[in-house]
Order: C-alpha cells, then structure tokens, then sequence
C-alpha cells in the first residue's frame, strides 16, 4: 500500500528534525500495532480501549508538550505529530489525549496550585489518571459566556451546581477541571470522581465518535473544598486559551484523518478493476478526486508546519488557530466524503476505514467551535468588526 509519505512532493519530511521524525515513527508503529487491528471493532461497539492509556502514558503522549514533572517537553511539531498520527488511527483516540494534555493538564499547570500540580499532573501524563473538561452545557456550546453552571462559597469551601455536555472522558474521569460562574466571574475547578453530588451520565446512541466516552456532568449541590478552585483563574478568558490548545492539536489531528481516507481511497483506486480490466484509478474523474485530496492535504501540512513555528516562538494567535482548525477539518470531511464515493458501496462497511472516518470528523467539525464560528472569528479578524449576534462574551 502507497503511503501519504512516499508521495512527499513539496519535502515535508526534510523539515523535520530526528527528534521529530523518532516521535512520529513511534506513534506510528504503535497505532499500527495496538489500534488498527481493533479499531473497528471498538467503533461497532461502541467501546473505548481504555486499557491503551497506561501505554500511551508510558510512551509519553501525554503532555508530551510540558517539561514539568519528568514529561517530555517535545517542541510544537512533534506535539502535533502525535496527534496527527493517533487520528490517522481514529479521532476518539486523538481527542482522548488532547483533552488529556491540552484541557485539562495544561489548566492545572497553568493556573492550579502546587498541591493540585502534584496531585494531578504525574498521574495524568502516566496515564494512571484520567481527565475530563467541563465547560460545554446542555443550551451552551458555541456562548459558553452564557453558561449557567454556578459555584457559590460555603463557609470554607463551595458549592457548584449545574450540567456539562458532550464531554469527552466525562464518564471514566478521575478527575474534572469544570468551570462556574461565582461572584468574581468565572472561574476553574478541580473536581474529583466521589465527590459528593457530582454524577455522570454517558450519551448514547452517537453514530460519531463510537470509540470513545461522551457524557454529561451532572452537580447537584455537589460541595467542594475551598482548595478545589484553580487560583489562578480570572475570567472566561482562560477556558478559551484553553480550547486554543486543543484546537491546535486538532489542526494536526484532522490531517491524520485525512491522510487515511486518502490513502484508503488510492489502494482502492489502484487496486479495484472495472470496466475493460483497467483500475478505476485509470479514470479522470477519480484522479481528479485523489489530486484534490493529495492537493489539501498538502497544503494543510504547510499551514501547521508554520503554525507550529509561530507557537514554540510564542507568537501564536487564537485567530491563526481559528484558520488551521476550520481549514483542515474541513479538508478532512471532504477527503472522507471523496473517499467514500471511490469506494462506491465498499465506503459504506467496516471492512475499510472510511464511513467510520467520515462519522467521526462530523463531530470534529462541530466541536470546539463549529466550522462557522470559526468563519466569524477570522472574519472579525480580517474586518474588525466582531458578526457574533448577539456579540459573544469576552
């Protein structure tokens, strides 16, 4: 089978570094070995492989972009490598270490106290732990300035009530970073599995997404300790510097999709004989579906690539980000659309990777910010007038 690599017009590969290439070819080697031979079968069930978390903790997926605490400290790259590779494998395995790296470790060191970094930290980058991250509610996903989740004091602690949604993790998290409104603004918890009046419920009946847990976050006059408040939190501003984090990852991430559904549809294309013994990959019109896929895929590796240069040299922006994401999960919902008509009734089973592709990157196109919230973003960026209506919370 021809891989994305062996087609490297524009030298991809010589920009990166050994370190680079050595974290790519691992994580490759390892979904290779531990996730393609089950996926499948984990997406048809419905059923997340948890028994991979210790490894990938051990292999140092994990937070792979912090220093802290013994973790690898890879550069902005390599980070994106792995999450490009794990959705190569499928999107819940990437979207599982993002929330795990970028939402809730990346919180906790950023704004948690020494205590909540010692608690939490080593055992989320061993894999040991698990994390989840609670800001999206049940009637706010694209405001989460609306939400209604609320945490008030109580002597020495505090009492949080309300509902999170569609969160990743949510019902095999040890641990929750949730946000709240409270009479200062809103502001980041650390809530622990047990506690008192925090339940989960898991979602069911998802098409998208099936190897892995969605769920909602219940509290119900669930009180915390005064120490559960991430201090360093002080405003709305710091769930979506947050969600920045991720959706860098995701820009990485969706190329892995698309490279699989690329790749799915040009061994077909080489490979399934029709119409007078010749491929169907001898046709114009396939061609031409397999060069507008190689075409983006391309270009989206070239908009990371810069991305990622700009984030290890700290000028990074929201509204780059916003780009990349809408840009190349775009590009990946259309390669597994284009992928699934060159498979013609085959794009419909499991036998080959791509209806479960295509599932999986309609939620990736929904989540963290939906494909047009991210439109208005760079929008207001190019006019500097802000199309949100009403305007969105700052």
């Amino acid at each position: 089978m021809v891989s994305f690599d062996d087609l490297d017009l524009y030298r991809f590969d010589s920009q990166l570094d050994e370190e680079q290439r050595m974290v790519r070819d691992t994580v490759r080697r390892w979904v290779a070995d531990r996730v393609l031979p089950r996926i499948e079968s984990w997406a048809w069930e419905g059923t997340f492989p948890r028994h991979l978390v210790p490894e990938m903790g051990e292999l140092g997926f994990l937070g792979a972009s912090f220093t802290e605490y013994g973790l690898p400290g890879l550069d902005a790259v390599a980070y994106g490598l792995i999450n490009r590779e794990l959705e190569r494998g499928d999107s819940g395995l990437r979207s599982f270490a993002s929330v795990q790296s970028a939402l809730v470790m990346y919180p906790i060191l950023r704004w948690g106290s020494q205590d909540q970094k010692d608690r939490w930290i080593p055992a989320l980058g061993r894999g040991t732990a698990i994390g989840c991250y609670g800001l999206t509610e049940p009637d706010f996903g694209s405001n989460p300035g609306g939400m209604r989740t609320r945490a008030v004091p109580d002597g020495d602690g505090w009492i949080l009530d309300g509902e999170k949604a569609w969160i990743t993790n949510g019902g095999i998290a040890d641990v929750a970073v949730v946000w709240a409104r409270t009479p200062d603004g809103i502001r980041g918890f650390v809530v622990e599995r047990g506690t008192p009046g925090f339940s989960t419920v898991d979602h069911h009946g998802k098409y998208s997404l099936r190897a892995s847990v969605t769920s909602q976050l219940v509290f119900e006059e669930c009180r915390l300790p005064g120490d559960a408040i991430l201090p360093g939190t002080t405003g709305l501003k710091n769930p979506l510097m947050c969600l920045t984090q991720a959706r860098y990852g995701i820009a990485w991430g969706a190329l892995g999709s698309a490279m699989a559904t690329f790749e799915a549809a040009l061994e077909y294309a080489r490979t399934r004989i029709q119409f007078g013994g010749r491929p169907i990959g001898a046709h114009q019109l396939v061609q031409e579906k397999l060069v507008w896929m190689y075409n983006e895929i391309v270009k989206g590796h070239l908009l990371v690539l810069q991305l990622a240069r700009m984030k290890d040299e700290g000028t990074m922006t929201h509204q780059a980000v916003s780009l990349a994401k809408r840009n190349n999960v775009w590009v990946a919902r259309e390669c597994a659309r284009l992928a699934r008509e060159i498979h013609g009734a085959n794009g419909i089973v499991n036998e080959y990777p791509v209806m479960r592709h295509l599932m999986n990157i309609e939620s990736v196109y929904t989540y963290e910010g939906t494909h047009d919230i991210h439109t208005l973003v760079v929008g207001q960026y190019l006019t500097g007038i802000p199309a949100f209506d009403p305007p969105a919370e700052g």
